[in-house]
């Protein structure tokens, strides 16, 4: 961009008499869109005295580019009322109707559609398929249909605009058909149907397209692979990006790094994510607003706060998600004060908050225990930002105050809300009556969750647990026998750990691995390690009427602890062990993960579903506060 500010000025200052200026005007604007300078184009092309048909074409391709829409549609309107302006063409129609389609706009759309007729630019190919692709953005299914039916030319961008307009309304049916019709296809159509499958969920139906493909670009392969990744199918989205990888002829561009890194961020997959940093940087891609988004996340999201941290301060352009991501991530990761300093800092930008913003500083007080501060930052979203707290925010705080053993303000707080609390909100103040064994506000909690999900697993689990460490087994398992005569299962919980490039997953109790005996020799190895540290098995959580030595083995067999004598048999001495658990960690898991630390003297870092534990020496970062 310093390059075309230099040749500009040049041109400015030293003009050739020769040389149109509407030309390098044109030329100019080009450039700066091209480096998402619409500003700095907009200043160029009001310094024209007259512009011509080219200059106007080419502010508004820039405006509309860059979906700036509005200002698009107020150009184009200067250019109507302008009295010295050119009449529009059919390039001006294309912009000015890809920005009514992006507003979704069916009063803007049709007026401009009048414009046209009277114009005389209807017919013209190109106006139509932008007539045809606007209709279906804004929701005129059957006007679209029928500008398609009228045309007596058409050509695979036709086609493919009314495949892709379907896709987009979830009429993958009518889609499909209209594939079956086409006398052409190109990637295109085969990548929009595979995408229009996938945002419905009809994984099976994209993927027997992808694979029936003979030949296949890079769009192809993104839009399977954020399918996958958009349907949380983590595992199958890094499978085929390592296949992707081992194909010769396409190479992920900045598309498939956003849409795969999500999915290393879900499952930890460190390894990978490291690999996509180095890919970026070896081949020189450009960091975009997205793809750095996606990296600081991945990093955050793998324990990694520092690299994440490195790699938010590599990035050209930052907006409010990206301050978002870096202040929630040093909140899971239990760094408070970072996340408050990233705010101040944000604002000091002259960047505003969003709801997220108020969600990542709400976990940092959480997470630390800082309630006072959190009831300030509840406060200040709606008094000073005007943002009006939503479920998840009152969750947050409910969570703040219940963590904080201040259940009577937590209830108080559900009871005072302004929209209906649902289970997380309540579920928040139930982990509290759980940690401070407050029985009877418990019992009347679960009531209250079981009126709005007669299903949750928590709230029979919960009582379940109450009536047993009262000693009334019989009432226990009549909670057992409820859930499962209503069909209520519980979530299973879930450990992986990344090793050479490979996801492994756990189960409780897992003995599917093909390292299982390995696993369980180290698990007993450790057992006998741990009790010479003063671990006791807190076998009061087994509610089942077994003897100690089998509550014994069934704690042992946490998914958390299989993954981490996994990593430890597989990896050298010093190495770092990650897990992700899909389920918070449980006490006696984090008590034997801090004693393990210290026996074989790494450190072991566990993501639970709020938050990072990192294990060293024997202590957690956490302070045993989660």
């Amino acid at each position: 961009m310093r390059h075309v500010l230099q040749i500009q000025a040049q041109l400015f200052t030293s003009p050739v008499p020769s040389v149109d200026p509407n030309l390098i005007a044109v030329k100019l604007i080009g450039l700066c869109s091209t480096f998402a300078n619409v500003h700095h184009a907009a200043l160029i092309f009001n310094q024209l005295h007259s512009p011509n048909l080219f200059a106007w074409n080419a502010i508004l391709k820039a405006f509309a580019r860059s979906n700036n829409w509005v200002v698009t549609l107020q150009y184009f309107n200067l250019q109507l009322t302008t009295l010295t302006a050119p009449y529009p063409d059919e390039y001006t129609f294309t912009s000015v109707l890809k920005a009514c389609a992006g507003l979704a706009s069916i009063v803007e759309g049709s007026k401009k559609h009048c414009v046209i007729a009277k114009r005389g630019h209807e017919s013209n190919l190109f106006v139509r398929n932008s007539l045809i692709d606007m209709y279906f953005k804004v929701g005129c299914s059957q006007i679209a249909q029928q500008l398609f039916d009228e045309m007596l030319v058409r050509d695979v961008v036709s086609f493919n605009t009314l495949l892709c307009g379907y896709c987009l309304c979830g009429y993958v049916d009518k889609a499909s058909w209209v594939l079956d019709q086409m006398p052409e296809k190109n990637m295109v159509s085969y990548s929009t149907m595979i995408g229009g499958y996938a945002r419905l969920g009809r994984l099976n139906d994209a993927r027997c397209i992808f694979d029936e493909l003979q030949e296949r670009n890079v769009i192809c392969w993104n839009a399977m692979v954020s399918g996958y990744a958009q349907n949380e199918k983590y595992h199958e989205a890094i499978n085929l990006f390592r296949a992707m990888q081992q194909s010769s002829n396409v190479r992920p561009n900045d598309v498939t790094l956003v849409s795969i890194l999500p999915a290393c961020a879900h499952l930890g997959a460190l390894d990978l994510g490291k690999w996509i940093d180095r890919f970026i940087n070896r081949t020189k891609m450009d960091m975009c607003l997205f793809l750095g988004n996606a990296l600081v996340d991945m990093y955050a999201k793998c324990g990694c706060i520092l690299e994440a941290k490195r790699v938010f301060h590599t990035m050209k352009e930052r907006d409010v998600i990206s301050w978002t991501i870096i202040i929630s991530g040093f909140a899971i990761n239990g760094h408070a004060t970072e996340a408050f300093g990233y705010f101040y800092e944000m604002l000091g930008h002259g960047i505003y908050p969003n709801d997220a913003t108020f969600m990542g500083l709400l976990a940092a007080c959480t997470h630390a225990g800082l309630v006072d501060m959190g009831l300030k930052y509840f406060s200040m979203m709606s008094e000073k930002y005007r943002i009006t707290p939503t479920v998840e925010h009152y969750g947050c705080v409910v969570d703040l105050l219940s963590r904080a053993g201040r259940l009577t303000e937590a209830e108080d707080i559900i009871n005072s809300m302004r929209i209906k609390p649902n289970v997380i909100v309540w579920g928040s103040l139930l982990g509290g009556c759980r940690t401070y064994k407050d029985n009877e506000r418990g019992e009347r909690v679960v009531q209250r969750i079981l009126e709005l999900d007669p299903e949750h697993s928590g709230g029979y689990s919960y009582l379940a647990n109450i009536y047993a460490s009262m000693g009334r087994l019989e009432d226990s398992a009549q909670c057992r026998l409820r859930m499962r005569e209503s069909g209520v299962t519980k979530t299973p919980a879930c450990s992986w750990i990344e090793l050479g490039n490979t996801v492994h997953e756990f189960f409780m109790g897992d003995k599917s691995h093909p390292q299982t005996k390995k696993i369980y020799l180290m698990i007993k190895e450790l057992g006998g390690k741990m009790k010479l540290f003063g671990y006791k098995p807190k076998t009061d959580l087994v509610i089942h009427n077994v003897d100690e030595e089998e509550k014994e083995d069934a704690m042992f067999t946490h998914s958390e602890k299989l993954a981490i004598a996994f990593g430890l048999i597989n990896t050298s001495e010093g190495t770092t062990i990650r897990v992700v658990k899909n389920l918070r960690i449980c006490i006696d898991c984090h008590e034997a993960t801090k004693i393990i630390s210290r026996i074989v003297e790494r450190e072991i870092i566990v993501r639970d579903r709020s938050r990072f534990h990192h294990f060293k020496n024997g202590k957690c970062s956490c302070n045993d506060y989660w």
